[in-house]
């Protein structure tokens, strides 16, 4: 029982723990670059005066031609957005369980930091068609991770 006296998980011990914090701080921000991601393709498909939702083109896009698919500019931003979610959502679960194992802070903020840079490039770089910019920030943002699970083992294993 939280309170009793006797150990066990307390909420307030995150909020004390150094490695919580890092990783608080890339969860805003990754979530934040979702959410960019996520205004910007509605920015970008207003511009192209499309939807793919009748609907839509009776309401909130008056006017809006339907079509079957995305023009280019708009499945850009959607592939960026559906990318960036998809590898965020494995690292942000990963990172939890790393701080409760006891990550060490200076790693985590090391690792977590990494990957949050690398995110951020990668969706930058993949709006502008930087290749092969895309592939590395991609490529090291995946590196992150393994090194956060392999130092996962060390610390079940310690």
């Amino acid at each position: 029982m939280v309170g009793s006296g006797t150990p066990g998980f307390r909420v307030n011990d995150l909020s004390s723990n150094p490695a919580f914090t890092a990783y608080a701080i890339t969860t805003i921000l990754l979530c934040f670059n979702v959410l960019a991601l996520w205004g910007y393709s509605g920015g970008v498909r207003a511009g192209t005066k499309t939807c793919v939702n009748p609907e839509d083109a009776l309401t909130v896009s008056k006017g809006a031609a339907v079509r079957e698919a995305d023009p280019a500019a708009v499945a850009r931003v959607i592939r960026a957005y559906n990318n960036a979610a998809a590898n965020n959502l494995p690292f942000l679960a990963i990172g939890l369980v790393y701080v409760l194992l006891g990550a060490s802070p200076t790693m985590a903020a090391v690792l977590f930091g990494s990957f949050t840079a690398f995110r951020l490039i990668h969706s930058v770089v993949y709006l502008r068609e930087m290749q092969p910019w895309r592939t590395a920030a991609f490529a090291l943002g995946g590196l992150v991770t393994l090194v956060m699970g392999a130092d996962m083992v060390r610390l079940l294993v310690m």
